[in-house]
């Protein structure tokens, strides 16, 4: 009997990181959970180190901002409409020594929101904020993202 179940969500998302944002499959970023108002994103520590050998800030920056695009595919129609980041703003907290976990979520009144407003504008933006947690607990940085959601064709 075949198996036509659709894939969990972060397995999409995994699959698209690989051919839409190389660099960051190379980093070993992944999804670890993707669902309508919520993302998760993990980065090994290995071969993302820098000069000091904690984890490369870039690593961090770019664990956070793929969650807007893992949200866009979990809360919107990808036929109809595509997301971009306009703006994102890293604050480092702590170094990072170990692998590391990014978390985002989006409200159901703020997908409908902009849901809407994309059907009737062909374009919404939106704020995303993230945490950047090592494998201690520690919150390593936090993100906040100025994203779009726009259609196809705008």
């Amino acid at each position: 009997m075949a198996n036509d179940a659709t894939p969990p969500l972060h397995e999409v998302v995994n699959s698209a990181l690989e051919f839409t944002i190389p660099i960051a499959h190379k980093m070993g970023v992944t999804a670890t959970e993707v669902r309508p108002g919520y993302a998760a994103t993990k980065v090994p520590a290995e071969g993302n180190g820098n000069h000091f050998g904690v984890m490369y800030a870039g690593v961090l920056f770019t664990v956070a901002e793929v969650l807007g695009g893992a949200l866009a595919l979990a809360s919107f129609d990808t036929a109809k409409y595509y997301p971009l980041v306009k703006d994102l703003h890293i604050f480092f907290r702590k170094p990072a020594g170990t692998d590391v976990i990014a978390e985002a979520s989006l409200s159901e009144a703020e997908i409908a929101r902009i849901a809407e407003e994309a059907d009737l504008k062909g374009k919404s933006d939106f704020t995303l904020t993230a945490k950047v947690i090592d494998a201690n607990g520690v919150v390593v940085a936090e993100t906040k993202g100025l994203y779009q959601l726009r259609a196809h064709g705008k």
